[in-house]
């Protein structure tokens, strides 16, 4: 009798010829943590790669029952249960992340859950901490530079998830903990890299030729108001986000600085991201001051100013982040901008020109939105920063002169 082909694992789809396990749909929807795992390394074993996919999807549907029936995850020693926990359970401090931050932890879960989830806590120690840093830290080509940056975020992940098992009396997570907390991991470079106001110009002369007029005016702001990538472009979430947006669009809603944050004096308020649910003040910018802006407002008719700040002429939305960043390295190739500065340094190189302009240190404080050392009255520090940034804006101008 003719034997019968194995039918395909559960999960298991095909990525070109990589092999991936997906969640379904409905598991995703209802907050399965895990959206897909990439399992190349199962690419030539059949068997494994079989295995691997009945037990993600055992676990899967482990999730979806344990969430109908309020039974919380099964911790059984390894660093895979570990993780779990601290993705679902509702007291971790995972669900305290701002959903930008969420974003990068997911991807280190993945994959520490592929490369050592499977351990037991107790079976490991400071030896296999290094061998694990190693591998995270080689560099992604044969070649390149090392991925210190991926290798520290990832032990900082791991160590939130042992502490969160510490909270939960989880054994061996107090003495790992305490194993990782003694030892020392090699260091970041402080960034150095800074733009001049004569490239943020060729950048904006190269975004406008390629289609990108709204990217022009975000480096412009970015750049003379020293603001963050995320709070003069936005950022895109999950439609279950609390937050309301009239933006949505392919079943996510966009968050960001509208055309109602800017008055009828072209004065720019908005809460910065990283401070919107503290007590910090909110960020005042004059754009009238910012000559770089005030040239692509010139683009942009009064009648064209509602909805979202910045957005996208080729879709008509707000970027979204991997367009953004593939639409900046575009432009600061043509300006000659090297590669190894991100878009992200516009924001300390606006900060680094006022500081050679001689700019007042607390003028800098009020115009990065740091918080002030006394408390004044609301109508006081939104006047004390304006004028901050005035004459911040007042002397660049002057030292872009004399340059």
């Amino acid at each position: 009798m003719e034997e019968q082909p194995q039918k395909r694992p559960p999960g298991l789809r095909f990525n070109g010829t990589r092999p991936v396990w997906r969640a379904s749909k409905a598991a995703v929807a209802k907050g399965f943590p895990l959206k897909s795992i990439h399992l190349s390394q199962l690419a030539d074993d059949p068997k494994a790669l079989r295995q691997r996919c009945e037990r993600l999807q055992a676990e899967m549907l482990s999730w979806l029952n344990g969430r109908k029936t309020g039974v919380d995850v099964i911790f059984d020693g390894t660093f895979r249960s570990l993780l779990d926990v601290y993705q679902t359970d509702k007291q971790s401090s995972y669900h305290s992340l701002k959903r930008s931050s969420r974003l990068p932890y997911d991807v280190y879960i993945r994959m520490m859950r592929a490369e050592i989830g499977e351990r037991l806590i107790d079976n490991c120690d400071g030896r296999d901490v290094a061998r694990w840093f190693e591998a995270w830290s080689a560099p992604a080509t044969p070649g390149g530079s090392r991925q210190v940056a991926k290798a520290r975020m990832a032990i900082a992940v791991l160590k939130a998830a042992l502490t969160f098992g510490i909270m939960c009396r989880k054994p061996g997570c107090p003495e790992f903990r305490a194993v990782i907390d003694a030892m020392r991991f090699e260091g970041l470079p402080a960034r150095t890299a800074v733009v001049t106001a004569d490239q943020i110009t060729a950048a904006r002369s190269a975004a406008r030729a390629q289609g990108h007029p709204g990217a022009a005016l975000a480096y412009a702001i970015q750049f003379e108001g020293a603001a963050r990538q995320w709070d003069v472009i936005g950022q895109w979430f999950p439609l279950s986000d609390p937050q309301p947006s009239a933006t949505i669009s392919k079943g996510r809603k966009w968050i960001g600085p509208t055309w109602a944050n800017v008055d009828a004096n072209l004065i720019l308020r908005f809460k910065p991201t990283k401070t919107d649910k503290t007590t910090a003040p909110e960020v005042v910018i004059d754009l009238r001051a910012c000559p770089m802006v005030m040239e692509e407002l010139q683009d942009v008719p009064p009648a064209a100013r509602n909805g979202p700040l910045i957005v996208d002429r080729k879709t008509g939305i707000p970027y979204r982040a991997e367009r953004f960043v593939d639409a900046w390295r575009a432009a600061a190739n043509a300006a000659g901008i090297p590669r190894n500065v991100w878009n992200r340094d516009l924001r300390a190189s606006g900060t680094t020109e006022a500081r050679e302009a001689d700019a007042k240190t607390d003028d800098l404080k009020k115009l990065l939105g740091h918080t002030a050392g006394s408390a004044t009255t609301a109508a006081v520090y939104d006047r004390a920063h304006l004028e901050a940034h005035r004459r911040i804006a007042e002397a660049r101008k002057i030292h872009r002169s004399k340059k």
